[in-house]
């Protein structure tokens, strides 16, 4: 293989890179940013995927968001790798404020301002035993329903910003090959009328 490294990662190094990337967030965002812009479906199919993408990161199913917004994306129009790169929106960094704010918000769309008297929960021990049943009421609901008007918000968001960038990306490279075009047939002629005279 012509980039294969040449030693192996461990597992350690394949965990962590799970996590953390190996060059930088910053990279791996241009890098998605890239891949989107480059994909070829209409500006509302890349769009409609990224926002899908978009929405499904703030829903508290973890390991269902890939499907989530392909489900998405699929009814809206939206083109399914676009919506793929879209649940990146959802990654270590965001997801303490994603949980933090659609459990807030859930919290007062469902109860109002005071939900009343909770009693204290034991997370990890409800996750150690697997109980996700136990979790619905006190943590899974509000979650689920505040994040529907924030991942509205959030897909709009998304949705106005990668279609914008999608109509520049491609209206300038169209502009580039013209001008590459136009150089080199300029170089043509000019060639053949050295060769003629």
């Amino acid at each position: 293989m012509l980039f294969k490294r040449r030693k192996s990662a461990d597992w350690w190094e394949r965990a962590r890179t799970l996590v953390w990337p190996r060059r930088s967030f910053w990279r791996s965002t241009q890098y998605f940013a890239k891949r989107t812009l480059r994909l070829r479906a209409t500006p509302h199919a890349i769009a409609a995927g990224i926002a899908a993408g978009a929405f499904a990161s703030l829903t508290p199913f973890l390991g269902f968001h890939f499907l989530i917004a392909a489900g998405l994306a699929w009814l809206i129009g939206g083109n399914l790798i676009a919506s793929a790169i879209g649940t990146a929106v959802g990654n270590p960094l965001t997801f303490p404020f994603i949980w933090g704010a659609t459990y807030k918000l859930g919290q007062l769309i469902l109860y109002g301002r005071h939900p009343g008297d909770v009693a204290p929960m034991h997370l990890g021990h409800f996750l150690w035993h697997m109980e996700f049943t136990k979790l619905w009421q006190p943590f899974l609901k509000p979650m689920a329903i505040g994040a529907l008007p924030l991942g509205l918000v959030v897909a709009l968001i998304f949705y106005v910003l990668t279609r914008w960038s999608v109509i520049a990306f491609r209206e300038q490279r169209r502009k580039r090959l013209a001008e590459r075009a136009r150089r080199r047939a300029s170089a043509q002629s000019v060639n053949a009328n050295v060769t003629a005279g």
